[in-house]
């Protein structure tokens, strides 16, 4: 059966979240990204293999998926106690990087800051003004795109695991096996053998 275009854009898309985050080094996405690109991965081979269980743990990871996602658009949005300023969650905290769009932005520009006493040792200070669309938007809309696609995806792999569960269930072996009246084949020999008399 043909998976159809939608794994080939859920790869796409994933690619284009990994490629973005390593760009910014934000180790907690890349590492959430290239599980998911694995799980994309299974779920296609599902599909194709007509195995159900590699579907159910596609769809399993999905709901993990937006899970994660959900807490992406949180903590760019700043809901509750999480803080883009105190918190570096997306770094494991190794380091001060931010989003790669923070600084790429469209229209943004960025000014460095010469001899701020508020950078840490071996670090600068930027200014970045006139964006177009702020970074935390954009991680918000590139979450919300990912939790909007696992949940069609969700739905896909469900669907298509019920529909191969019911065939399997409904398999008739024709000319298949009586598990109580089957007889092996009686080997038959063309050649009569004849006594012999000398």
């Amino acid at each position: 059966s043909d998976p159809g275009p939608s794994p080939v854009l859920f790869q796409v898309a994933a690619l284009e979240r990994q490629i973005f985050d390593f760009l910014g080094y934000q180790w907690a996405p890349i590492l959430a990204n290239f599980l998911h690109i694995m799980a994309v991965i299974l779920g296609i081979f599902g599909t194709i293999q007509y195995r159900s269980r590699y579907l159910m743990m596609y769809a399993v990871w999905l709901v993990l998926w937006v899970g994660w996602n959900a807490f992406i658009i949180c903590f760019y949005l700043e809901v509750g106690r999480l803080s883009q300023d105190r918190d570096f969650i997306m770094t494991f905290n190794t380091s001060l990087h931010r989003s790669w769009w923070m600084e790429n932005g469209p229209g943004c520009l960025v000014t460095p800051v010469l001899n701020s006493k508020l950078a840490p040792e071996d670090h600068h200070v930027i200014t970045v003004s006139g964006c177009l669309l702020d970074y935390q938007y954009i991680e918000v809309v590139s979450s919300a795109t990912q939790i909007f696609l696992a949940l069609f995806g969700f739905v896909y792999a469900c669907y298509v695991s019920k529909v191969f569960l019911e065939e399997e269930d409904s398999f008739d072996f024709i000319g298949g096996f009586d598990s109580y009246g089957y007889q092996a084949p009686q080997k038959t020999s063309h050649l009569q053998l004849q006594p012999l008399y000398t």
